[in-house]
């Protein structure tokens, strides 16, 4: 091995060793910081849908699809609906879940646990009947109150799905008792087919547009949609109901259905996550529902959805800046994951800088020191020889052999070329020291 090469290992392990103890804890700093923060979200994130071949079940597979491009695995719970799905969500069983307003009594829990991402879509309460069945009952082919209903065979889907309750409402509002209305609870498909053979005189869903049952029912022959001519009232008097309009001809603008404008009352569906999921999670969440529900609809122009209004929850800080500030800059250029490592890291990591700054200037000295301890310590021994001769301790013989033997020891030190004035002050010091002796 040459010199050179021995003197850049020795000073390469001066310095690791100066430095080491702080390089150890600025790690061990950082490490800390990474598990407090937790700054990388889990890769798996459940959705609670809803039914089979419902609005919430489409709406979720392209969360899942949107979310798969991060490197996220969204797993689809299927669900009965609204009601269920914040069960599912006190339970702990789902992270996010589709809620409607209005559906589901809110307990007093849920403001601390449940969090909201903001209103996505309005939900119809689309009421589809036979024709022969207002025939019959009500002597003309249209309806166009809730009141008619009495006597009738009406489906209003499954318990978990919140409608049942938001019926019960509305008959109430109606001065309809329980028992006037046949109400039969059974899910979509199964009363879609009873209906379509004459085994229910009406069906009531609360789905967005995209229900393929609903645009199924919406263009088949001999079933109705219920106009409410009182829309504007139903929706002073539930405030978690908006008024709204199904435009004529928005359906099928060649076969002009719906034949003319028909007005709906309407609830505003949410995206609920418990206050416990990554926020990493929600940011992502909350900025593809930006990009899911920000074009123009049958009920909503662009850029209408999503917003906070009709929150019955609290609106995550997440969300709050998915709605209302760009897309940050770091995103815009990095991968999702490596964009919120920085974003959630930096204000440690510039703490840690500013801690570990001032310790630094420790290591230049001690740096210095440990070099030129390996020079000094052998003045030690030169001041020992220089006392024994003073004091006649030893034989000059003695002495000389000592100095020697110092004296190889010296030229076998290797130091930085910086510092090799200080191993030549004591290459002289021990010749002076010599020449003292001999002149004794």
């Amino acid at each position: 091995m040459s010199q050179a090469f021995r003197n850049t290992l020795l000073s390469l392990r001066d310095l690791i060793v100066s430095a080491g103890p702080l390089a150890i804890l600025a790690v061990a700093l950082v490490v800390l910081a990474y598990w407090w923060l937790n700054p990388n979200p889990p890769k798996t994130v459940t959705l609670a849908t809803g039914p089979a071949q419902s609005a919430y079940e489409e709406f979720g597979k392209r969360y899942q699809k949107a979310l798969a491009a991060e490197g996220i695995n969204v797993l689809l719970l299927a669900s009965d609906g609204s009601s269920h799905n914040l069960e599912l969500l006190r339970e702990g069983k789902a992270d996010v879940a589709f809620v409607q307003g209005g559906t589901a009594e809110l307990q007093p829990d849920d403001t601390d646990e449940l969090v909201s991402l903001g209103s996505l879509f309005v939900e119809p309460v689309w009421l589809f009947y036979r024709s022969d069945s207002a025939e019959r009952r009500a002597r003309s082919p249209r309806i166009d109150n809730l009141r008619q209903l009495r006597g009738w065979r009406v489906n209003v889907g499954s318990e978990g799905s919140g409608v049942p309750r938001l019926m019960e409402r509305l008959l109430e509002a109606n001065k309809l008792a329980p028992g006037d209305v046949q109400m039969s609870r059974l899910d979509q498909t199964p009363a879609t087919v009873k209906f379509l053979a004459g085994e229910l005189d009406a069906l009531v869903f609360a789905s967005a547009p995209e229900s393929l049952m609903v645009q199924m029912l919406l263009q088949t022959p001999g079933v109705q949609l219920l106009d409410f001519p009182q829309h504007e009232a139903y929706a002073r008097r539930f405030p978690f109901l908006t008024p709204v309009t199904l435009p004529r001809g928005v359906v099928d603008l060649a076969a002009n259905v719906p034949a003319g404008d028909v007005r709906l009352v309407a609830s505003t569906t949410s995206m609920l996550a418990r206050e416990a999921t990554h926020p990493a999670l929600l940011t992502l969440f909350a900025q593809n529902a930006q990009k899911l529900h920000g074009g123009s609809g049958w009920f909503n122009r662009a850029r209408e959805f999503p917003n906070s209004r009709h929150s019955e929850l609290p609106l995550s800080k997440e969300a709050d800046r998915a709605m209302n500030e760009p897309v940050p800059m770091l995103q815009r250029y990095l991968p999702f994951w490596l964009a919120n490592l920085i974003e959630r890291m930096w204000l440690v990591l510039g703490i840690l800088l500013a801690i570990m700054l001032p310790l630094s200037r420790v290591v230049p000295p001690l740096y210095q020191f440990r070099v030129r301890s390996r020079v000094f310590r052998w003045y030690g021994r030169l001041r020992e020889i220089e006392n024994d001769m003073e004091t006649g301790k030893a034989a000059p013989a003695e002495l000389l052999q000592a100095l020697d033997a110092l004296e190889a020891q010296a030229e076998k030190v290797s130091v930085p070329l910086s510092y090799a004035d200080e191993l030549y002050a004591l290459r002289n010091h021990i010749h002076l020291v010599r020449k003292k002796l001999l002149r004794t």
